[in-house]
């Protein structure tokens, strides 16, 4: 067994920090549309979602295992290609968190170690079967699959309520809001905070203090889903706007159907060791929750913008990752050197926000891009 060096300290600090950076910029995820229909109060959704993420961290690991033993090769992984990795992954959770994008947090991170790795080990070093089934395929397929759903559970729900007096529809799909929300702020715990679980036990592997093949420590579960429930009280305000304002018109049948099929999306592939983007499924669930309803309006250009993000996020992770590796492998000084750069690049970005911010008290105001009506059967 190996022991705990100072590049494996710092490895685990980054690795925390990006799974705190996962936390606020995946918040919308669970809670936009519930914030946006008025279920629950800004602050009072971020703290429900915070909490139920740290108890979904303690669900399930089969997303941790296919992240330390799955996409990369585990005997050629060091642990300062997996430092740059993260590198690559919190510079792109920033960027898109500045710009509003809900683009995919875990998409970031594993282009981000793909990258690394690549340039630190060869391309011997990324199992591309693994990367193509667990990762791409999921990632084409779920959005899809929680947009057909949601867009049916809106057709439905409409059905069903419209001899109902709208006040009181209203009323108990908000209730209906607070509980399919909940839900999925705990599949997302269930998803996303393992992955950082994954990325510290491929480190503690490279190191030598696990053996090959080990699942994450209990304290490893503890600090992840921790770290992840910080990062989504802390709001993310921005991207809870753009998903909740920005993308649909949505009301509360639409944000219980949305979530109602997201939640199920993300607990599948869960289930299965998928590890899929939370985010993409969650928007795909509102973009097919607001072609559901007749005379709904749908922002195409923010999907089309979203959908860019999505297509860029994995490969743009991963030049930053492999640029990163290639400096950090030159030894200590190439670590401090990432390390200060990652931390200017923070700052600059941070620093440029509070230019225009965005809070728990504005994050309701209502988008200036322009609205195209839907076009559905419902």
């Amino acid at each position: 067994m190996g022991h705990w060096s100072f590049l494996v300290l710092v490895v685990v600090i980054a690795a925390l920090a990006f799974d705190f950076t996962n936390g606020f910029h995946d918040t919308a995820n669970a809670m936009a549309t519930s914030v946006a229909t008025g279920a629950l109060p800004p602050r009072v959704a971020v703290a429900i979602s915070g909490a139920l993420n740290l108890v979904g961290a303690f669900l399930s690991t089969e997303v941790a295992k296919t992240i330390s033993g799955g996409i990369v090769d585990d005997t050629l992984v060091t642990p300062w290609m997996i430092f740059a990795g993260l590198v690559g992954a919190i510079v792109w959770n920033l960027l898109t968190w500045l710009f509003g994008l809900p683009s995919s947090s875990s998409h970031a991170l594993f282009g981000g170690l793909i990258g690394a790795v690549w340039v630190g080990a060869g391309v011997k070093g990324v199992h591309f079967t693994e990367v193509t089934e667990k990762i791409l395929i999921p990632a084409v397929a779920s959005p899809v699959v929680a947009g057909v759903v949601a867009m049916i559970a809106t057709y439905l729900a409409y059905v069903i309520t419209r001899r109902g007096r709208e006040r009181e529809v209203t009323r108990g799909f908000r209730f209906g809001q607070v509980a399919s929300a909940s839900l999925v702020s705990l599949a997302h715990g269930t998803n996303d905070a393992q992955k950082t679980m994954g990325v510290i036990t491929l480190t503690l592997i490279s190191a030598g203090t696990l053996s090959h093949g080990s699942g994450p420590p209990w304290w490893v579960v503890l600090l992840a889903g921790t770290a992840i429930a910080l990062g989504t009280y802390a709001g993310g305000w921005r991207i809870i706007r753009t998903m909740g304002k920005g993308l649909a018109d949505i009301q509360s049948p639409q944000g219980f159907a949305a979530e109602t099929a997201s939640t199920t999306v993300i607990l599948a592939s869960s289930h299965l060791g998928f590890a899929l983007s939370t985010t993409q499924v969650c928007s795909g669930g509102i973009l097919g929750a607001g072609i559901g309803r007749r005379l709904a309006e749908v922002r195409w250009g923010v999907a089309g913008r979203m959908a860019l993000a999505w297509v860029f996020t994995l490969p743009a992770a991963a030049v930053v990752g492999g640029v990163s590796a290639a400096v950090a492998k030159q030894g200590t000084a190439g670590i401090v050197v990432i390390c200060l750069a990652a931390v200017a690049v923070a700052v600059a970005i941070y620093t440029i926000s509070r230019r225009d911010p965005v809070t728990a008290g504005n994050v309701n105001d209502q988008p200036t891009a322009p609205v195209v009506p839907a076009t559905t059967a419902a």
